[in-house]
């Protein structure tokens, strides 16, 4: 089997797709999110550990009876994608012992090694960051027009996806943004879900600790009112 480098994994995930999951946070990552809570995840190798496929899955099955029905295991990062082969060997793996397959992504690469990935994925967290180009080469580092083409082969293979975008005050916490994204799940049968999740800062301290600016570090945490008001215009699909 391939080998990959992973961050760090969380045995006992809720929060990475449905029920419980062990969660798998890849290293490496094509994009600069200036809202980004990993940097520590940007580099390539940095202080990540080599693992092999088979090492992955074998953990991962340890856990197996906590994920009852719609739990099991979850690829984020990072960018999974970065690493489709290794990706590939974990989940087709874990679909063997009967382990549900979830990939958390930006969307933002396509390649021959992607496709097969699909093919072995059971759902996609695929992170939305905005609904205007502008903003996405401005403050994430790509085109809009990458990860809306992801979504669209997502919706040519039927897989089920959650559309996420983290809620960033002054900058998409408005209801053009919100009835946009609405608009995107709407013409893409495969989206069942839309989180629109709060933008925080307590990545403050690994910007420090790195000795880098944090761009977003002046901006506030949207208000919960802030948050059930933009959740109104999704609720079809929250």
């Amino acid at each position: 089997m391939s080998k990959g480098y992973i961050h760090s994994i969380q045995s006992l995930g809720t929060v990475d797709g449905p029920g419980v999951r062990f969660v798998a946070f890849l290293q490496g990552c094509n994009l600069r999110c200036k809202c980004c809570h990993n940097p520590d995840t940007w580099v390539r190798v940095g202080d990540a550990k080599e693992f092999t496929a088979e090492e992955v899955v074998n953990k991962a099955v340890r856990f197996k009876e906590y994920f009852k029905d719609n739990g099991g295991i979850t690829l984020s990062g990072g960018e999974p994608l970065l690493q489709a082969k290794f990706a590939t060997d974990i989940f087709t793996s874990a679909k063997e012992k009967g382990i549900n397959t979830c990939l958390d992504t930006s969307g933002s690469v396509i390649n021959e090694n992607v496709l097969s990935l699909l093919q072995v994925t059971d759902r996609v967290l695929l992170d939305i960051k905005y609904t205007e180009d502008a903003l996405y080469k401005e403050n994430a580092g790509c085109s809009m027009e990458i990860p809306l083409e992801f979504l669209r082969i997502l919706n040519n293979m039927n897989i089920p996806t959650t559309l996420r975008q983290v809620i960033i005050p002054t900058v998409n916490d408005n209801e053009e943004n919100i009835t946009k994204l609405y608009d995107i799940a709407k013409n893409h049968n495969c989206v069942d879900k839309i989180e629109l999740l709060p933008f925080h800062k307590i990545c403050q301290t690994k910007y420090d600790a790195m000795n880098i600016t944090f761009p977003f570090g002046n901006l506030p945490t949207p208000t919960k009112e802030k948050m059930d008001f933009l959740k109104t215009f999704v609720k079809e699909y929250v």
